[in-house]
């Protein structure tokens, strides 16, 4: 008889919730292997029993064969007594302290679909429908494990025929927590009416140009017909959103196609189980609104994500905006009792439904980029998820992250979770959504922070949360070296790299504010080896709002038109920068490309946050190679020469949008001179881009290239943004490296 052996075994990470219990089960039933397995807070823990051989199978098959949603980190065994029972269970979870990671929600999947399109199952345009392989996770979860009793699906008792799937080991909904169907789950609500009516209800809105809230996964949306011009500036008018784009959902990949150029890379990412909003190349004559984007060459795409999503573009048949649902500013709506209060006067009528949303979670943003995928907002179908870093924390990490683009950090271990896109901290909603997000994920993860990290700037919000907590060690973390490090963390490294820290502001070390700046950095340190000449900001902020006054900066008195069209004012500016009167100094490079945006008239006054910078990059002709020169001088880099070499061409009457593309590539140029310099004194080679500004395509494209033709390894963002979304995983790393 064959020698029996039992195990223990543990998986950590993302195993729960993505049907990795049912997937040992029937693993176990195949091979003839007796034992059990459960949810505890730290994973799944499995005792299996067999001969030696059967248990070397299993575990191979365990991390092989492992179903799509999960991520293993770790698998640890040990031998235990054999005990002899018959057959393999699965039982009851366990509680104690929180450790396990909680999945991403996540796309509703092909069986799933398939059902929702079938006359003849139970399942039928259900808009609910879901299984293990898909649907809500992170937006639902209340606690851990992650049972139905911890999620918001706890208010809806299963009936008999989905009661029955749950505890069936063969079944695709076997411990799938969400699971129900029409009998026993959530229903569809307009006004009075349910169900399939509320749906026809919504499609006629939007067929009439109306403007509709829906209730999605991670917040509510608001939607439009794509195509109808009245319908876009209402939305546009009522949200207060005056010039950023919107995005748009299309069907399926063929609608993609009509309005975007969509290659491999692109649709590998449409289609993925995290189904973000992608920026990709608009094609002439798209038929969409011009209020949808508005002078931009960019489309950000999105196929539909859940069941609800597929019904109504389907009914619809044809692309729908479907943007958050806020006033422009404020985070998105999630909670039913708000809807009224913050959407009243925005939307005509709201397509909602009974299920509960638990976490506020936007759309991510991602863009294609040189074969690999950047993401530009980290939120939905990412988080809670964590990035893989090339350390392990000590100690237990809280990072604030920034005031613009907010996210958080908590690490502990080896993981690192950056929260989900949080926003601006302006406003009290805002900072609520901080706080309490901050307060859950550690409850999640049992994170207890013993070091939080913050901003050097005092003023921020973040920064001032950080300070105003008890019993841990504070580290300030200057905000472009967090910047760098973010890249280093993001790419796997450790540095020591030649950093370039492009942004609109950043609060330096020597009281001034940053925002061009060459440093040599690794995660513990850096030195701030070269920056843009610093210029004044006359009227501080107000000279983030109005680009003009950033040209008046860096022109004085001229005769140039952009100058005439500001008369008096333009004169009073100057003279406020000459005498240094409420004008600090700023090497940013976010307002060299705001000064040079107003200059071509493209933009004298933004409403959201790099506007001037986004249009001046759709103007350039991407076609035109010639460059502006810069004087480099010692660790100052004269970027006020880009500057007049763009006047002298717009007085030689060159078309604004060669001068636009000539200021991008002498931007990239200067860059690439410095680093060069740089080499020779430190024999770094490898050079870390980051900072919003890098997130400018054309801008992005032309560094990289210029730096890897003149020999240097380029790192660059993939999955954290460039931007301010990214610096609390920087803050993070190197808090745990100083601290380690």
């Amino acid at each position: 008889m064959d020698r029996r052996v039992r195990t223990a075994v543990r998986v950590e990470g993302v195993v729960q919730g993505v049907g990795f219990r049912p997937f040992v089960h029937t693993l176990a039933g195949r091979l003839g292997l007796s034992g059990l397995v459960g949810n505890d807070p730290a994973g799944v823990f499995i005792e299996v029993e067999g001969s030696p051989e059967q248990l070397s199978t299993f575990l191979a098959a365990l991390e092989s064969e492992a179903p799509p949603l999960a991520a293993i980190d770790a698998v640890t065994v040990h031998e235990v007594p054999v005990a002899g029972d018959g057959g393999f269970r699965i039982v009851p979870s366990r509680g104690g302290a929180a450790a396990t990671l909680v999945s991403a929600d996540s796309a509703t999947c092909a069986d799933c679909l398939a059902e929702l399109a079938d006359p003849g199952d139970r399942r039928y345009r259900y808009p609910f429908v879901n299984c293990t392989n898909c649907g809500p996770r992170f937006t639902i979860v209340r606690g851990v494990p992650y049972d139905r009793p911890l999620t918001t699906m706890a208010g809806f008792p299963m009936c008999a025929d989905c009661a029955r799937e749950y505890v069936d080991p063969e079944d695709r909904r076997f411990h799938a927590q969400p699971v129900c169907c029409p009998v026993c789950g959530p229903r569809l609500r307009l006004g009075d009416a349910y169900g399939e009516a509320a749906l026809a209800a919504a499609v006629d809105l939007l067929g009439a140009g109306g403007v509709l809230a829906v209730k999605g996964l991670g917040g509510y949306h608001l939607a439009v017909d794509a195509g109808d011009e009245r319908a876009a500036t209402t939305l546009r008018s009522r949200k207060h959103r005056e010039d950023k784009p919107f995005a748009v959902l299309v069907p399926d990949l063929a609608a993609a196609r009509e309005l975007c150029e969509v290659d491999v890379l692109a649709e590998r990412v449409l289609t993925s189980r995290r189904a973000p909003i992608a920026l990709l190349p608009r094609r002439p004559g798209a038929p969409v609104a011009r209020d949808v984007s508005p002078g931009n060459r960019s489309l950000g795409l999105l196929l539909p994500y859940t069941p609800l999503h597929h019904l109504l573009i389907g009914d619809v048949g044809r692309p729908i905006v479907l943007t958050s649902a806020n006033v422009s500013d404020e985070p998105i709506v999630h909670r039913d009792e708000d809807v009224a209060d913050r959407l009243g006067g925005i939307a005509d009528a709201c397509l909602t439904h009974d299920r509960p949303i638990h976490i506020r979670a936007d759309d991510s943003v991602v863009r294609p980029f040189r074969g690999t995928v950047q993401v530009q907002r980290r939120s939905r179908g990412y988080a809670p998820e964590p990035v893989p870093v090339a350390l392990e924390f000590p100690r237990p990490v809280l990072a604030c992250g920034a005031e613009l683009k907010n996210t958080f950090c908590l690490a502990k271990d080896r993981h690192a979770f950056v929260s989900q896109h949080i926003g601006d901290l302006e406003n009290y909603e805002t900072l609520r959504a901080f706080t309490d997000g901050i307060a859950h994920l550690g409850s999640l993860f049992d994170i207890r922070p013993e070091v939080v990290a913050h901003d050097l700037h005092p003023e921020y919000l973040s920064t001032k949360y950080a300070l105003e907590q008890s019993d841990v060690e504070l580290v300030g973390v200057q905000h472009h070296h967090a910047h760098i490090a973010s890249c280093l963390a993001d790419n796997g490294e450790r540095g020591p790299v030649l950093g370039v820290a492009f942004d609109g502001t950043g609060f330096g070390t020597d009281g001034t504010i940053w925002g061009g700046e060459f440093l040599v950095a690794d995660l513990a340190g850096f030195e701030r080896a070269a920056h843009l000449a610093p210029v004044p900001m006359p009227g501080g902020v107000a000279a983030i709002r109005q680009p003009w006054r950033m040209a008046a900066a860096h022109l004085g008195e001229t005769d140039l038109d952009v100058a005439r069209r500001h008369g008096a004012d333009w004169t009073a500016v100057v003279s406020l920068a000459r005498a240094g009167t409420n004008s600090p100094w700023t090497s940013s490079a976010g307002r060299l490309f705001d000064a040079v945006a107003a200059l071509l008239g493209v933009r004298e006054e933004i409403n959201y946050e790099g506007q001037a910078a986004i249009e001046l990059e759709q103007l350039a002709d991407p076609a035109e190679r010639g460059a502006y020169r810069a004087r480099v001088d010692g660790e100052l880099v004269h970027a006020s020469d880009l500057i007049w070499s763009g006047v002298d061409d717009l007085r030689a009457g060159v078309p604004r949008e060669t001068i636009a593309a000539r200021f991008h590539n002498g931007v990239a140029e200067v860059i690439a001179e410095v680093c060069t310099g740089l080499r020779e004194r430190t024999g770094l080679g490898t050079v870390a881009l980051s900072g919003g500004v890098f997130q400018n395509l054309l801008l992005l494209h032309r560094t990289v290239t210029t730096l890897e033709a003149g020999g240097f390894r380029v790192l660059t963002h993939s999955r954290v943004p460039a931007n301010d979304g990214g610096v609390s995983l920087g803050q993070a790393v190197i808090a745990a490296t100083r601290v380690g």
